[in-house]
């Protein structure tokens, strides 16, 4: 059965400077770790950087555990999020790891209408989901799934930004993006330079558009990879 996991996680973000007092580092110790990918960040539309809280707080957790890993949910099996959907831990199974979906949407009836269609078609994917921007980019850093289904309008960060975000770490080449968004094209043109060569589907056609769409990214994401 399909693997589910949604977490709200904290949206708070922290500046260069808070997060270098924070873990006892020099500032410029804290951009290189953001250009690494240990930290995920993003940019205002003034320019100021700003570091996802949760990413610092899994980076001290793996400082101070001596993990090589931080887990990628502090959910606990069992556990339901706010919109309803199973937090239910990825059990270790043996043979191949399955394919990671992560959905970035923050209406719940379209989290479950695109649940309900990759459960039908896609049963061995484990999907996880994330309800606004913010978490969704920190949920990527821990997951680095497959392919990555992102909404343009979101909490936090808009999904055109966050999209241009990742694209800067080196961990986002083998992810393969789907864009879902209720505007139409002419809507679509503020965010065009993010959506070059990402296929979108109009949410209107999730049902017939999404399945043939996804296959070919999880293939394409499976070859990157050396699968």
């Amino acid at each position: 059965m399909m693997k589910m996991q949604s977490e709200m996680g904290e949206a708070a973000a922290l500046s260069t400077m808070e997060v270098a007092r924070r873990l006892g580092l020099a500032v410029r110790s804290v951009q290189l770790m953001v250009d690494r990918g240990e930290l995920l960040a993003w940019k205002t539309p003034g320019g100021h950087r700003r570091i996802s809280h949760a990413s610092v707080k899994a980076w001290e957790f793996k400082r101070d555990s001596g993990l090589e890993e931080a887990p990628a949910s502090a959910a606990s099996p069992g556990d339901a999020g706010p919109d309803g959907l199973s937090a239910k831990a990825s059990a270790a199974r043996p043979g191949p790891a399955p394919q990671r979906v992560l959905l970035i949407e923050d209406s719940v009836h379209y989290q479950r209408l695109m649940s309900l269609l990759l459960q039908d078609a896609f049963a061995d994917v484990e999907l996880h989901v994330a309800s606004d921007g913010i978490t969704g980019l920190t949920m990527y850093g821990q997951l680095q799934p497959d392919v990555l289904i992102v909404d343009i309008l979101l909490p936090g960060i808009d999904g055109p930004t966050l999209i241009s975000t990742l694209r800067s770490q080196p961990q986002f080449a083998h992810t393969r993006i789907i864009v879902v968004t209720s505007l139409d094209q002419d809507e679509r043109l503020p965010y065009a330079h993010a959506l070059v060569g990402v296929p979108v589907v109009h949410k209107p056609r999730l049902a017939a558009d999404l399945p043939a769409l996804l296959a070919q990214a999880l293939a394409g994401a499976d070859r990157a990879r050396g699968g």
